[in-house]
């Protein structure tokens, strides 16, 4: 199966049968610890569907499409959605019975500390 084929658009994410399990944040780059996050997400409600969605990253790494891709590719995620703009509050008003996880705030985190990871290692 052409996992590809789990990316949606916004319009179809808004069709989606409910209730969901909503994850949200940026997965640039997508590490284990996101995994671990899915993978929670989805054993908290296992009966729900999980959608994915991934936001426009200020200063990401790989492009919004990129990472839907590694996204889908990952077992527990049923489908995924590159939402920007208005696209997030309007899954939110769409999506009122579904279960929300947010990862805005962990991926921030973890990107900084990547960073600052490469910047420690490449220190003479």
């Amino acid at each position: 199966m052409d996992t590809r084929n789990k990316i949606l658009t916004l319009d179809a994410a808004l069709c989606l049968p409910q209730p969901l399990t909503v994850v949200t944040g940026y997965f640039d780059v997508l590490r284990a610890d996101h995994v671990r996050d899915l993978r929670q997400a989805r054993a908290t409600a296992p009966e729900r569907p999980l959608l994915a969605v991934v936001l426009p990253g200020e200063d990401a790494l790989l492009d919004q499409r990129a990472r839907a891709e590694m996204l889908a590719a990952l077992r527990m995620v049923d489908y995924v959605v590159p939402a920007a703009g208005s696209g997030l509050e309007l899954l939110q008003a769409a999506l009122p019975s579904s279960q929300w996880v947010r990862l805005e705030a962990a991926d921030q985190r973890r990107s900084r500390q990547l960073m600052e990871h490469v910047r420690n290692r490449q220190a003479p």
